[in-house]
């Protein structure tokens, strides 16, 4: 991997169509599977978001005068540019995040395909229209919401910005992106390919920053609309702050997803989704299954996810978490969790990779016996650690996937239907699924949680989001003085 040809102007910001450097503080950051510095972000301020603003308010006036299908035109061509850039796109994801090379090209193609929805939004973007009296007509049209903004989190870099800037720019929004701090390349690759695509300087602005530049987004004049994905601490802040503001917000936060593993249940397959769910992307995942709740007899499935998550390596197929600080605080969860009782049936803790000693690395760590009560069973740990509690009674563990704060995604294991659909009928999540660890919708159909796992009315992709990035004009004509008339008209 050539680190020099990969880093290059990407960490800078991107306004008016140039990449620059920010107006205050720069923050290192490193390669996690490494724990090296691979470049410097510019921590940017007001004077930059003043810049960006100004840039994309001037552009948004005519990319919003285009019609929806001359806009699409950007994304058609932009779409064949992440293809033909998926292997640098893959390598600087994980560069930055220390995903296995697998992981990091699984994102950007999904990051293709979420181009590919925005690119069908001609299709499901329709005019309604009715003459609703003799001579009078009623029509209903998608207007843009004008300058909006994106904040995105660190565990994935390329595909979370895919998740807002095709749908909100195809429906003639312009944007400005706040990428993670931690994670500011793939975000400057995009801004390249998207230039390089037709799209007119300005549309999308890059603003590197951290907490201030957060808040001098939602509190900015300017921007209309706000969208965020990180932790449900700084959701709840970003959407308060945002709406205070009187601004629309949709924030997604953290997330406890609990599998519920009935004996019945298909005891390869339910150990190698729930063993993947629970390892992959580090379990740096809203959607990672962190908490299983065994009912009844289920030893036999217990030991077979045993069995799989051994045969998962650091450095090999598990790949790095994201800083020192992480590492530390997953495992402190797992001490915490044995020293209150639990028993640690696979062991991930001080986890080593030859030839990369000072990487940020957890192994798969699996725990029994752990009870509701205890922080690993509620909290969000964000790395690949699943803690399994028992009861011999169903209603008794979809209560306690109800009792979770969070409502992101939940699943069942069992060959019941009648099983599955009462499981799925009764937990309070927005996502579940039967016999999948990992339940994320794929497009058109949206994502987003319940509870506590997201703030605001919609969803942030498919159909859903098209509500979100733009609002409704409805137009009332008239044309002849002749026409019949009534109360209507």
């Amino acid at each position: 991997m050539n680190k020099e040809a990969l880093i290059g102007k990407s960490y800078q910001n991107f306004i008016d169509g140039k990449f620059e450097n920010g107006s205050q503080r720069d923050m290192d950051v490193f390669a996690p599977e490494t724990g090296e510095v691979i470049a410097k972000v510019p921590l940017s301020g007001k004077r930059d978001l003043d810049k960006a603003v100004k840039s994309a308010s001037e552009a948004q006036k005519a990319w919003g005068d285009r019609t929806l299908k001359e806009r699409i035109q950007v994304f058609f061509k932009f779409r064949e540019l992440l293809d033909q850039n998926k292997d640098q796109l893959a390598e600087l994801v994980q560069l930055e995040n220390g995903k296995t090379r697998g992981e990091a090209m699984a994102e950007v193609m999904k990051g293709i395909e979420l181009t590919e929805f925005a690119c069908s939004l001609p299709q499901m973007v329709n005019d309604e229209i009715q003459e609703v009296s003799k001579g009078v007509e009623c029509r209903t049209t998608h207007v843009p919401v004008g300058l909006v903004a994106s904040i995105t989190p660190f565990n994935f870099p390329c595909m979370v910005p895919l998740w807002t800037i095709p749908n909100a720019l195809a429906l003639g929004n312009a944007m400005i992106l706040k990428p993670s701090e931690q994670t500011p390349l793939s975000a400057g690759k995009i801004g390249e390919l998207l230039k390089e695509a037709g799209l007119p300087d300005g549309v999308l602005n890059i603003v590197n920053g951290d907490k201030e530049m957060v808040e001098a987004i939602c509190d900015h004049p300017d921007i209309t609309a706000v969208s965020f994905v990180g932790s449900t601490r700084v959701a709840k802040i970003v959407y308060a702050r945002a709406t205070s503001n009187f601004k629309r917000c949709v924030a997604l936060g953290g997330a406890k997803n609990h599998l519920i593993v009935l004996p019945d249940a298909d005891e390869d397959m339910a150990a190698a989704n729930i063993a993947a769910s629970m390892s992959g992307c580090a379990g740096q995942r809203c959607m990672a299954a962190s908490a299983m709740v065994a009912v009844g007899q289920v030893d036999h499935i217990v030991k077979r996810i045993c069995e799989e998550s051994e045969k998962i390596q650091a450095g090999n197929n598990l790949g790095s978490v994201i800083s020192k600080e992480a590492q530390e605080r997953i495992e402190r969860y797992i001490n915490e969790a044995e020293a209150a009782g639990a028993k640690v049936l696979v062991d991930g803790r001080n986890a080593k990779v030859a030839g990369k000693e000072n990487g940020y690395y957890v192994g798969p760590t699996v725990i029994d016996f752990v009870t509701p009560d205890m922080a690993i069973a509620k909290e969000e740990v964000f790395g690949p650690v699943l803690a399994i509690m028992r009861t011999n009674d169903l209603d008794e563990a979809i209560a306690i996937e109800n009792s979770s704060n969070y409502g992101n995604a939940s699943s069942v294991f069992t060959q019941n239907g009648g099983m599955a659909n009462y499981v799925m009928d009764r937990v309070s999540a927005g996502m579940v699924g039967v016999n999948i660890g990992v339940p994320v919708p794929r497009e058109p159909f949206p994502f987003g949680g319940w509870n506590e796992s997201k703030f605001g009315v919609t969803d942030i992709t498919g159909k859903s989001s098209i509500q979100f990035w733009t609002k409704l004009k409805k137009r009332t004509t008239k044309w002849s003085a002749d026409a019949w008339t009534n109360w209507m008209s």
